[in-house]
């Protein structure tokens, strides 16, 4: 696997994160919910990429872009909130206003 793009990407015009790997887009979508927060409301992987670690990489990246700007996050997506479940370290960019069905 090579990859076209070593960093994850803003597109702020369409309110996703993006990856592209092989020439394929990876992304996370995302709806602004106050002015420091983001709601993560989807990911999606290049379907010929699936299985190879891409999605997990992109949502690390989009964590590290919150915590760089200080923003925080409502996972809306559930393989955001199951990466956020397996590293709890990422639980800091939490927003306050976000319930989730079982305790973090």
């Amino acid at each position: 696997m090579t990859t076209d793009n070593t960093t994850m990407t803003l597109n702020q015009a369409k309110n996703r994160f993006e990856l592209l790997t092989d020439g394929k887009l990876s992304i996370v979508e995302f709806i602004q919910h106050g002015p420091q927060t983001l709601a993560l409301t989807h990911t999606e992987v290049h379907p010929d990429l699936e299985g190879q670690g891409i999605g997990s990489r992109l949502v690390k990246s989009v964590l590290e872009y919150l915590e760089q700007h200080n923003l925080k996050m409502l996972p809306y997506c559930p393989f955001v909130e199951a990466y956020v479940r397996r590293h709890p370290e990422w639980n800091r960019l939490l927003s306050d206003d976000y319930y989730p069905s079982e305790e973090f």
